[in-house]
């Protein structure tokens, strides 16, 4: 599985930026599709996750109500809509793909769960 990661920027306080990640290779495997985010000198952090099975979504409490992510199946693309951006949410912004099932979907929150991962994206929240 490949992931490509797009989309980052520079917006104001209160903009908005949507992300893409284009996946390839053996994208039938793909369990759960996941967003973290990286800001200097802190751990990746679990932005929200896109799960095959069902379509279903979770976020991190941080970003519920402002973020959203949405599919294009035909495209092998999930996209991250990001709504009412922070100073604080400046990162790179990373994409990544879990091929394997958990019991709990609180595994799914832990970067370690998945195995592959996209380049990453910087997104600057800055006036």
């Amino acid at each position: 599985v490949q992931l490509q990661a797009s989309g980052g920027g520079a917006v104001p306080p209160g903009g908005s930026l949507t992300l893409s990640c284009a996946a390839s290779g053996c994208t039938s495997d793909i369990a759960v599709m996941g967003w973290f985010r990286q800001a200097p000198g802190k751990a990746r952090e679990f932005v929200g996750a896109y799960f095959s099975n069902d379509a279903r979504t979770k976020y991190a409490d941080s970003v519920r109500g402002r973020f959203t992510i949405t599919r294009d199946g035909a495209k092998n693309t999930i996209y991250l809509q990001m709504n009412s951006l922070k100073p604080e949410e400046t990162a790179v912004y990373y994409c990544a793909a879990a091929t394997r099932t958990f019991a709990s979907i609180r595994q799914y929150y832990i970067a370690g769960s998945y195995e592959y991962w996209g380049q990453g994206t910087q997104v600057t929240v800055s006036s």
